[in-house]
This record gives structure tokens, sequence and C-alpha cells, in this order.
């Protein structure tokens, strides 16, 4: 199978008929061999029985429903583990991106050779609430992970098959999926320019402000993991070496000045104070890279959902 189509949502009933029927004439258009998988994230409107329905129209229509909404990376991550195509495409439900990508997105993965090829929304029919969050995360995001990409977040997006069966997308970082993917060594990450077009149905599902202070965040959470989660006594063993290094040379030169000079009220100088903070923080950096070392040579797949239906 040459491409699957992964699309994750919530409460889109009244986009999905049209939406697979743009989906079906580009990929019948282009002679693509192609499934198309809608994960129903929680939908409390008529969102399954809409996907059941096209179905029966469709026999390349896949859907998985969950028992409850779980978020956009949990639909992403169990959509990723079905995908039978060598280019998988992501998109959203509510008809903001457009299917007649899909064409150039896969040459580009099966032809020019990218890994993962990211929409970029040049110009954007969003409110001002939402542009701006959006901006100033971007230009976070490229800082902190030296990825130029203007679009991080944008939902239309290919990727070579291994590179979705080999990243694992938990909580809200499918914002990051190209951070993930470069620290799993997928490193050929491309940009194309697509269209935005304007809501037509329902309401966005999209929180500025918690998206502005969440986002930094899990940035330095894939950082941190993608550096030192198979070696976390590195990170924490160090630090914790220096501080209590740092504390034994303080404590050490407050005796030895105590012992040869007879200096008094040692315990009354800030010094003192801090030495010991240093010897007790140096101990407790390094207890805990031991226990983070226990922890991931014992850890579990986070990514366990209830699924309720799969059609």
């Amino acid at each position: 199978m040459q491409i699957s189509i992964v699309i994750p949502l919530k409460n889109e009933e009244e986009s999905l008929p049209e939406l697979e029927a743009w989906i079906r004439r580009v990929c019948e258009a282009h002679r693509f061999s192609y499934e198309v998988i809608m994960v129903d994230d929680g939908s409390t409107d008529k969102s399954w029985k809409v996907i059941e329905s096209l179905k029966r129209l469709n026999p390349n229509v896949r859907g998985i429903k969950f028992r409850r909404n779980y978020g956009k990376s949990a639909g992403l991550h169990t959509g990723f583990q079905v995908a039978q195509g060598d280019v998988v495409i992501t998109m959203d439900a509510d008809l903001q991106d457009s299917p007649d990508e899909i064409p150039s997105l896969y040459r580009m993965i099966a032809e020019e050779g990218y890994d993962l090829v990211s929409g970029w929304k040049k110009v954007r029919h969003d409110p001002i609430s939402k542009t701006i969050p959006t901006k100033l995360y971007n230009a976070v995001t490229r800082w902190m992970s030296g990825i130029h990409l203007h679009d991080f977040n944008c939902g239309l997006k290919a990727y070579r098959a291994d590179v979705v069966k080999t990243i694992e997308v938990y909580g809200e970082m499918h914002r990051y999926i190209p951070v993930i993917a470069k620290w799993a060594g997928f490193s050929r990450i491309g940009e194309k320019v697509v269209e935005h077009r304007a809501r037509q149905y329902g309401v966005t599902k999209f929180g500025g402000f918690e998206r502005f202070i969440n986002g930094p965040l899990d940035l330095m959470s894939i950082s941190f993991v993608g550096k030192f989660g198979k070696r976390p006594m590195h990170f924490f063993g160090t630090l914790g070496i220096m501080s209590f290094l740092l504390g034994f040379i303080i404590l050490a030169y407050l005796t030895y000045t105590k012992t040869v000079y007879q200096e008094y009220g040692m315990a009354d100088r800030p010094l003192f104070f801090f030495g010991i903070l240093a010897l007790v923080v140096g101990t407790q950096l390094f207890l805990t890279g031991f226990l983070a070392e226990m922890i991931n040579r014992n850890s579990s797949i986070r990514n366990n959902y209830l699924i309720e239906k799969e059609i």
C-alpha cells in the first residue's frame, strides 16, 4: 500500500463526509493505493455513525473509536500503529487541511528521500488570538530544537513508514513530532508551503494560552529525554558530583581554618551553610540519578488506550 492517511478527530460529524469524498477523489485521480484511518477521540456527537456510513461507501476507510477523550497524540499514536502504507500522511478533520496536497507530500517522501515533511501554513485564516501564540511557540521551538521549521504544529505532515513505527507520541507531544523524529535519528526533515482553509463547521479545539505555557515545557521534556532518556545518571550524577565536591571543598576549607587558626564562629558564616546545602543537594541529585536509572530499566509502555470499537 502506498499511502495511509491518519485523521484524529473529535466532534467533526459535519466535515467528515466532505473530507472523505475529497480524499477519495484525489487518491483515485492519481491511482494511489490508500487507506483512511479515522480515530474518533471520544466524540459526543454522531461522528462515529458517520465513520460507519463512510466505511460502507468506501472500503478503504478504517475507524477506531476510543471509549473517552485522550487527546490528539493518542489518536495519532494509535493510527500510526495500525497504518500499513509506505508513506503516512496526517491531517486534521476540520477541512482546514487540503487533501490536494497529498500527491506532492507523497512524492517528497517516496521520491525525494525525506523522512518527514511538515506543512507550513504560510497564509493563515485564524484570529489573532491564535496566530500570535503560534508565532511565539514556533520561534521558541526553533531556538530550542535547532530545527528550522516555520510551523511545527501544522496537522498536515507526511512521514516515511519507519518513522511513525519508531517514534512514540504521548501526552501533548504531537506538537513536537519533528523534534522526536530528529532525536530518533531521522534527520532528513523538510517543509512544504500548504494551503490553509478557513473552518467551515464546528468550533476550534485550540487552547491558545494553555498551549503557549505548556509548549516550551513539553519541548524541554523532549530535549531532556532525547539526550538523557537512556542514561539519566549521566545528567543527575554529574550535577550531583559537582555539587557534592563543591560542598566538600568549602567545608574542608572551613575545617582547616578553624583547626590551624583557631577561628571561632564558623557556624555563623554564610559559607558554612552554603557548603552544607551543596553537600545535601549533591547527594539528592546523585540518588535521583540512581532512581531514574531503575525506573528507566523497568518502565512500561505509556500508550495504553481503551478502544471501544474498530472497523
